[in-house]
């Protein structure tokens, strides 16, 4: 269904709709807990980050692909570079208007992006699902 709602997005849905979209292929992949933050208004690189976090190297790989897939399935974008794919533990894809952080369960704690970036407003990717 999300590959249906995804071809349905109009140019003034982007870069939202590309993000949610983002978050609902880690959400199918098993990424924990991906959230959707509208960081725009105080950071003048991107739009939106989407954090999500995996229980080992093998699926945050997974999710990385999948995310990249359906994407670009749905005529999204390609990423403009892909970072962290070495070690797996902390994968940034910069879709330039969005960016994708795929980190591992250690990684995501350690680092806690949410908290950092609390004063922003958090998405409803779910939301966005059902009414695109």
């Amino acid at each position: 269904m999300a590959d249906r709602v995804a071809r349905r997005l109009r140019p003034d849905d982007e870069p939202t709709g590309w993000a949610c979209l983002a978050a609902r292929a880690a959400d199918d992949k098993q990424g924990r807990d991906p959230v959707v933050l509208a960081v725009g208004d105080v950071l003048a690189v991107t739009d939106h980050f989407v954090i999500t976090s995996a229980s080992n190297d093998r699926l945050v790989r997974t999710i990385v692909e999948e995310v990249e897939r359906r994407v670009a399935d749905a005529g999204g974008p390609k990423p403009l570079r892909v970072e962290g794919l070495d070690d797996m533990r902390w994968v940034l894809m910069d879709y330039g208007a969005f960016v994708v952080h795929v980190l591992s369960d250690d990684a995501r704690r350690y680092y806690d992006l949410e908290r950092l970036w609390s004063d922003v407003p958090k998405l409803d990717w779910r939301a966005d699902a059902a009414t695109a």
